[in-house]
């Protein structure tokens, strides 16, 4: 741990104008929402347009909770599926929970169809164009399978632990590597890895990634530095490179207000507004809630959810191990709605 000095009265002014700057802005927290129920929990998503939100909780008795966007009341549960994230195939209506094995439901009555057997360990999800793309960081670090039926088309080996991906629409996917700064691109026909985008040093850590479509340009939001990186891609190259907060786990853009998001788990709700294609900037730091580090976009209302929970103080850690976190005090769990 290194020693607390004393602030330099430059540096003082300089955090006051910054807690300024998170106050002001045109985001706020509009609702939170104390839902409780058991078990950890990871990714939220929300189906726009069968207005749910589905909320994996991780552990023995794992399930998917599921909630009226609008509402957020209760609106069904998906049991025996210990998941990480959820996705839903708009065309099939079909869910898929990226659970060992990956659990399969009809979107509307949310009964199991089938569980798919998978191999690595399943961590995060996404779909695209009748395709569910299930993440693991061990290989096969990306297994695909098909939304109409759930049979497996493929797998994909990244060389690298795959945290959030992205589809440009035109056969390829990006995915940004945990430990490698670096984001892979496939090849979604021939399910190949085609290049991989090194960060350069500028973003390491990387777990949340966006995409404006329009444009082609990604936003990887990064660890170590604390920084979302913006690149082109078609070719990989940075275009600008903005701070956010510590502990990102998940990034999202919102092609209405041309605004990307990064949830970052020490509290704090990074907004990036793109200007134009060339020129970006940090619009607002909204406070959130500690260890509210996920997101989903909900793309009717433009509004953000974000999940989290109260833990007690974590206890002491051993001489060289590293510090475990406290005990999740229970029905503090909750969902938190950001928007303007």
């Amino acid at each position: 741990m290194r020693p607390i000095r004393p602030l330099c009265a430059a540096a003082a002014v300089l955090l006051s104008s910054l807690a300024l700057h998170a106050q002001s802005g045109p985001y706020k927290v509009l609702s939170n929402t104390k839902v409780g129920g058991d078990g950890g929990f990871d990714y939220v998503y929300a189906d726009s347009t069968a207005r749910k939100l589905y909320i994996p909780r991780l552990g023995p008795s794992g399930h998917i909770a599921v909630f009226d966007l609008d509402t957020l009341k209760p609106a069904g549960d998906i049991t025996n599926a210990s998941a990480h994230g959820a996705a839903v195939d708009q065309k099939s209506g079909h869910g898929f929970g990226s659970s060992k094995p990956v659990v399969m439901w009809d979107a509307k009555s949310l009964a199991t169809i089938k569980t798919i057997d998978v191999q690595g360990n399943p961590d995060g999800i996404m779909e695209a164009d009748g395709r569910v793309y299930i993440f693991s960081h061990s290989a096969p670090n990306v297994t695909v399978i098909n939304a109409g039926d759930g049979s497996i088309a493929g797998t994909v080996d990244l060389g690298g632990a795959p945290e959030q991906g992205v589809s440009d629409g035109k056969g390829h996917l990006y995915i940004d590597l945990e430990d490698k700064g670096s984001i892979a691109v496939v090849d979604t026909k021939t399910l190949k890895l085609t290049t991989t985008y090194s960060l350069a040093g500028k973003g390491d850590g990387c777990a949340g990634l966006a995409i404006d479509l329009k444009h082609g340009i990604l936003f990887a939001s990064c660890r170590n530095p604390q920084n979302m990186v913006i690149l082109n891609a078609s070719d990989g190259k940075i275009i600008d490179t903005l701070p956010i907060g510590a502990g990102t786990d998940g990034a999202t853009f919102n092609p209405a207000t041309m605004e990307a998001f990064s949830s970052n788990g020490d509290g704090t709700l990074t907004i990036v507004k793109e200007n134009s294609p060339t020129s970006f900037a940090v619009e607002q730091t909204l406070q959130t809630q500690p260890r509210a580090k996920t997101l989903t976009l909900d793309a009717k209302t433009n509004k953000l959810y974000l999940i989290t929970a109260e833990f007690t103080p974590p206890p002491p850690a051993a001489p060289g191990q590293r510090p475990s976190r406290g005990q999740m005090v229970p029905d503090t769990f909750s969902i938190l709605v950001v928007g303007k």
